[in-house]
């Protein structure tokens, strides 16, 4: 699993862009970028990896991210015919800063925007006439495309079933200088989650001493590097639940743990069930 940043090309001619798009069935990258995303899944399934959370997706399905979010839609059955298909919108992360969106009708848009940092997964029948618009906009331009941006904000507002994805603690601040560096630790904990993680050899990649580092990550992200580290062994391990028939122990240590008891108690503490708990609640 390889982590990149990338750029998403939103001419200056527009503050948003909304395209349909083939997912690669050969990409595996988790990336991130300065853009707000709003991607809805039109066909194919896989596996969605969203901050610290990883889990299922399918056709349907509707998610809101705030910028510098990792993520990675990843196909899952590659050798199919038939590849997967999106529709994103990506618009600029100063967009609640502008004039515009500082109007007292606008308010509960910027609040949705400001909780995008965990990524929303957007559920029910109401999802259907987002799509619709979604799609519309693919053709639109100018004002027409605008408008139905906003009526678009309006419908997500009234969607009440709605997911936060990843855990609160994993949600970035603000790091923009500092952004090649987390991402670094961010690779280097995805690559290594099963085989060990080593402090040092983390503190080693931005250069620091391993006291330094703890600070530094601790600063950047709100939670410290070991925290992260567990969030994301869980989120390996709850899909391995989801998804597969693996025995608990199996998993335990494919998720990098080498005491089933310290898996059993995290797991616990994150997702408020035991692991077979969790399994039978999916299958269910």
């Amino acid at each position: 699993m390889r982590f990149v940043y990338e750029k998403i090309d939103v001419s200056h001619k527009h503050s948003f862009i909304t395209r349909r798009l083939k997912m690669d069935p050969n990409s595996d990258k988790i990336h991130s970028h300065k853009n707000f995303e709003l991607n809805y899944i039109t066909s194919g399934a896989g596996r969605r990896i969203v901050g610290n959370h990883i889990s299922s997706y399918t056709k349907g399905d509707l998610v809101l991210l705030a910028p510098n979010v990792s993520h990675c839609w990843e196909v899952l059955e590659p050798g199919q015919d038939t590849h997967g298909e999106c529709v994103v919108t990506h618009f600029y992360e100063n967009i609640i800063a502008s004039d515009f969106f500082n109007i007292p009708e606008l308010a509960e848009v910027v609040n949705l925007l400001k909780e995008a940092g965990s990524g929303i997964l957007f559920k029910g029948s109401k999802t259907k006439r987002v799509a619709e618009s979604l799609k519309k906009m693919v053709t639109m331009t100018g004002l027409e495309r605008y408008i139905e941006l906003l009526k678009v904000f309006s419908l997500l507002l009234q969607i009440e079933n709605r997911e936060y994805l990843a855990l609160p603690s994993s949600l970035p601040n603000t790091y923009a200088k500092d952004r090649e560096q987390i991402d670094k630790i961010y690779e280097y904990v995805f690559q290594n989650v099963q085989n060990g993680i080593n402090l040092n050899n983390a503190a080693k990649l931005v250069c620091m001493e391993p006291s330094s580092f703890c600070r530094y990550f601790k600063k950047k992200t709100s939670q410290t590097f070991m925290d992260y580290v567990k969030s994301v062994r869980i989120g390996i391990a709850a899909r391995l639940l989801a998804e597969t028939d693996k025995q608990i122990t199996q998993i335990c240590y494919e998720c990098g743990y080498n005491n089933l008891a310290n898996f059993n108690h995290y797991f616990k503490v994150v997702m408020k069930k035991t692991p077979s708990e969790y399994r039978k609640a999916f299958q269910q």
